[in-house]
């Protein structure tokens, strides 16, 4: 063969073994080449919110006194036989008592829910003064059952916690049982420590003598005030005894039971 001849055939041949293989070759190399419409990598962020945590729940402050009266629970009840604050001779029992819970503002402004051991025909009068009480943000220390105290009434008075029902023991009553206000859960002491009374038996101040004085000032209870007007209305009696005894409201003595002014 020629030489002319035979590079010619050479040159056919590779080109026919090269050739078909190119267009394969190139079709890869588009795919596999970036592409301007192809998403890239790295996912962008959403434009949905991540939800958040949400924060902790702060409880409502009540707006209301929200008294609520029931009858006395057994296990209360067993309590204040335990510690004397009822016994044979004390004139209320169980069926005539009730427990009486509602919202006051405390020293520092704080609602706190309190609790008062109540005769059951007191209870929707206390209900409603407290109720007002509680609109005007009227002080009260503490509102505490006197079982909290062990029963000790002295105890009660020098915490300047307010309370009603009692059946003193006999080194504490300054009257018969059957016929104590407190015995029969008619009559209430609100801020001792700022309304004492005279204690005959010592002849003192009752808590203490610091607040005797009838003057201005936070929590106290005076003739014409706020305390003395909501309790005049529901025909209460202030310092219904011959000493003064400014924290002390009952509903007469021997004690009777409430009845509205109007009734009278």
């Amino acid at each position: 063969m020629r030489p002319t001849l035979l590079l010619v055939t050479l040159t056919l041949l590779l080109t026919a073994c090269s050739g078909g293989g190119g267009a394969e070759d190139a079709a890869d190399e588009a795919s596999s080449a970036p592409s301007s419409s192809a998403s890239p990598s790295t996912v962008a962020p959403s434009t949905t919110p991540a939800p958040t945590t949400a924060a902790p729940t702060t409880p409502a402050v009540p707006t209301t006194a929200d008294p609520v009266t029931t009858p006395l629970p057994r296990a209360q009840w067993r309590e204040m036989r335990r510690l004397g604050m009822w016994r044979e001779g004390c004139p209320a029992t169980r069926a005539q008592l009730r427990r009486l819970e509602l919202n006051y503002y405390d020293w520092d402004g704080q609602v706190q829910r309190g609790v008062l051991v109540v005769n059951r025909d007191v209870a929707p009068s206390l209900s409603r003064i407290f109720t007002r009480l509680f609109e005007e943000r009227f002080p009260i220390r503490r509102m505490q059952s006197v079982e909290a105290y062990d029963g000790d009434s002295d105890a009660s008075l020098k915490a300047d916690n307010t309370a009603v029902y009692n059946c003193r023991r006999p080194d504490q009553i300054n009257a018969p049982p059957t016929a104590s206000p407190h015995a029969n859960g008619r009559a209430i002491d609100i801020n001792p420590r700022e309304n004492p009374w005279m204690d005959p038996r010592c002849e003192c101040w009752s808590p203490i003598a610091k607040y005797a004085e009838r003057t201005e000032g936070k929590g106290k209870i005076l003739k014409g005030g706020l305390v003395w007007r909501l309790f005049e209305k529901e025909g209460w009696i202030w310092q219904n005894i011959d000493v003064a005894d400014y924290m002390h409201f009952d509903t007469g003595y021997p004690s009777k039971p409430w009845s509205s002014p109007r009734d009278d």
